[in-house]
């Protein structure tokens, strides 16, 4: 595994911070910038001054393990040098292209992506990001089978443009819920809080399916153009399909002619040890998004890997979409440099053993010792823990689609004690960079341990 003195970014000391650089660059973000998913006038937002592998600084200088990758995406840490350099090469030879003309970074960044793949998906439609390259995803489904609707699952998150968040499952679809002929949501298997009375994963599995099938049926499965599904769903709660769940869905599809889009936005690029997700539980989808981690959010990027038969469709007829940004040379010259990073220094493999050896004990050690973890679930650098305030009743220590005193009041213990947290409603999420050091991880999982003690005081029965 990664020891933290092997790091090619390692280095002694911290970064040189400029207070009055930082202090001047709050005041203008309060005055001009808008947020986004936020009230404007409640916030307060940190400073990050400075980022080197796991950490980040603040406009203080004070240092904090990232156990979020920002907004999982970071995957192969802040600032690595080789991606850097990269960018900067790049900048130097050729900043920016329009997507009709060939450049190479844009083809060796496509090499390398279906290099990685399951199955045939050899074509790549490179977007901005994650919500545009599920919007294109739908699109090319109903240009495919001249159908319309799109089913999805409910606690999903498939991004915020137009399309993306009316097929998203949770609550931020609410507020935007303006455009959503053709979209139909279903209940996707969580044993945990299960919506079929469900007492073991086989019983979720089958009766998720069953739930599923019937929709179709009652859909008209001849209407039906896509079924969007996240491979292991990401801030909906990183719950892992049960076994047999994700074959069924793809049998579903491949019995009714539906397009069967994996959304691995999230979990591609080594987040769940392996380069995607869906390569647990052997599936071929017919089109898989992607972004975030493909080059670890230095630049945008974000695409869609297209299987054979839907390429064929518009073999000689036009696809109407594109973006100008699409395969800029900057981010996929930043692809290129990640993917080979990873590959070069088992990046992947890592995360594999980092969530087996290292962060799953921990946390199942958590869940023995702390009245406040419902569940943990989770592989590779991707896990939640779910926080309730009685074990029995499974009360969930915030609201659906909220947060809690409770809650804020752990972040901000997290952060006091040098951890930058992802949290999600009752959730605290264990999703630090796929190269994460062994050292870096256990102090990580020390100081949750602390704060769950904290959170044990919020629960019956303390």
């Amino acid at each position: 595994m990664i020891d933290n003195a092997t790091l090619p970014y390692a280095f002694d000391g911290a970064p040189a911070i400029d207070a009055a650089a930082a202090r001047r660059a709050y005041d203008l973000d309060r005055i001009h910038v808008f947020h986004s998913w936020s009230a404007q006038d409640l916030l307060d937002p940190m400073v990050i001054s400075a980022a080197r592998g796991s950490y980040v600084w603040d406009g203080d200088g004070k240092k904090y393990l990232d156990f979020s990758s920002q907004l999982v995406n970071t995957n192969i840490g802040h600032q690595h040098p080789a991606v850097v350099a990269a960018i900067a090469a790049q900048a130097a030879k050729l900043c920016t292209i329009a997507p009709g003309y060939v450049n190479e970074a844009r083809s060796e960044a496509a090499r390398l992506i279906t290099g990685r793949t399951p199955g045939e998906l050899n074509k790549i439609f490179f977007t901005n990001g994650g919500a545009d390259a599920n919007e294109h995803a739908v699109r090319m489904a109903r240009l495919h089978t001249g159908r319309t609707k799109v089913l999805s699952a409910y606690r999903s998150y498939h991004g915020g443009t137009q399309l993306a968040v009316n097929i998203t499952g949770d609550p931020r679809r609410w507020a935007n819920d303006t455009a959503s002929t053709g979209t139909v949501h279903f209940f996707p298997p969580y044993l945990y809080r299960t919506s079929f009375h469900s007492t073991t994963g086989q019983e979720e599995s089958q009766r998720a399916l069953e739930h599923l099938e019937q929709l179709i049926c009652f859909e008209g499965p001849e209407t039906i153009a896509a079924l969007v599904l996240e491979s292991i769903p990401g801030t909906a709660g990183i719950y892992v399909p049960p076994a047999g769940y994700m074959q069924g869905v793809r049998e579903l599809c491949t019995k009714h002619g539906i397009v069967f889009i994996a959304d691995e936005v999230m979990t591609g690029f080594g987040r769940t040890g392996k380069w995607f997700a869906v390569e647990h539980f052997d599936v071929i989808p017919d089109l898989m998004t992607f972004a975030k981690g493909v080059n670890s959010g230095y630049v945008p990027l974000g695409g869609v890997a297209i299987g054979p038969d839907i390429a064929a469709t518009f073999g000689k007829r036009v696809y109407p979409g594109g973006l100008t940004y699409s395969g800029h040379p900057l981010a996929t010259a930043a692809a290129v440099a990640t993917i080979n990073a990873m590959e070069s220094e088992g990046m992947v493999e890592h995360a594999a053993t980092l969530g087996s050896d290292v962060i799953g004990p921990a946390l199942h050690g958590f869940a023995e010792r702390h009245k406040c973890v419902g569940e943990v679930r989770g592989m590779g650098v991707f896990w939640a823990i779910e926080l309730v305030k009685d074990r029995q009743t499974r009360e969930p220590l915030a609201p659906y689609g909220s947060s809690s005193p409770e809650m804020n009041q752990l972040i901000t213990a997290c952060k006091s004690r040098g951890l930058l947290p992802f949290a999600n409603f009752n959730r605290i999420h264990v999703v630090p960079p796929c190269n994460t050091g062994v050292a870096e991880a256990t102090a990580g999982l020390a100081i949750l341990d602390e704060v769950l003690d904290i959170a044990d005081g919020f629960t019956a029965n303390p």
